[in-house]
């Protein structure tokens, strides 16, 4: 039966720093995609969605970089980078909705998230906050799993609770910062337009940095995935344009 093995102090202090160098160094980029989050925050999106979705996201990733605390066998990089297809199918979504005919107000609520193909299911809102975490978590696995691997169970216990903790306050920060009324402004006015943009941005990075595209085969499939989307975004930008095309023709 395996018992709680506490750490000493040395061992304690560089367990706390460990986790708070890994945190940092695994999230800093969470906090650009938490304040585009919240400064969509409205009727259908709400503060609670964003915070609960950023820590369910972030709790999968933690569970699966325990794989190395177990001594599991870790996941190859490279296909944990096809998590990077996950975004860039949201952001190219939101592309596809933004080229309908003038929305309706209920349909203006629903693109200003970009989960869109969520819309329906239970907690939408919360799942899409979590799909996205979990797709820039590449590198989140890439550094906690080997951190844990060498743990010991009360060392692996703080760096949780440190994890938790601090991903409480990364969400406040966010939060707080999108109150300053010049940055609230400026999200307000074009964080919807941005979000497709980084999104897409975010896959394309995760799929460079994780080396997906150096494996042939891995490459194959993500640039298989990546083009049935962007011919499904043709198709979409051709039907808008065909009313333009057909009154030309006729003139």
């Amino acid at each position: 039966m395996n018992h709680l093995i506490l750490p000493g102090i040395d061992n304690l202090l560089n367990t706390v720093v460990s986790a708070i160098t890994a945190f940092f160094a695994t999230n800093l980029d969470d906090i650009f995609l938490l304040l585009l989050f919240f400064s969509r925050v409205d009727q259908r999106l709400k503060v609670g969605h964003v915070v609960a979705g950023q820590f369910l996201g972030f709790s999968v990733l933690v569970a699966v970089s325990l794989v190395g605390f177990w001594g599991g066998t870790m996941l190859p990089g490279p296909w944990i980078g096809l998590l990077g297809l996950l975004p860039i199918s949201l952001g190219i979504s939101q592309l596809i909705e933004r080229l309908e005919a003038a929305p309706t107000e209920s349909e203006e609520l629903s693109s200003n998230s970009p989960w869109g193909k969520l819309e329906g299911w239970p907690l939408a809102e919360v799942i899409g906050v979590a799909s996205v975490t979990m797709a820039n978590g590449s590198d989140n696995i890439s550094v906690y799993m080997p951190l844990m691997a060498h743990e010991n169970s009360g060392q692996l216990l703080i760096t949780l609770i440190i994890f938790g903790l601090l991903m409480g306050i990364w969400c406040l920060v966010a939060w707080k910062l999108t109150q300053a009324p010049i940055l609230a402004q400026l999200l307000k006015q074009n964080g919807s337009q941005l979000i497709p943009v980084v999104l897409i941005g975010l896959g394309v990075l995760i799929l460079v940095d994780s080396h997906t595209l150096e494996q042939r085969g891995l490459a194959v499939f993500a640039i298989s995935c990546v083009g049935l989307m962007l011919l499904s975004l043709t198709r979409q930008l051709g039907e808008l344009l065909q009313p333009g095309m057909a009154l030309l023709r006729s003139r």
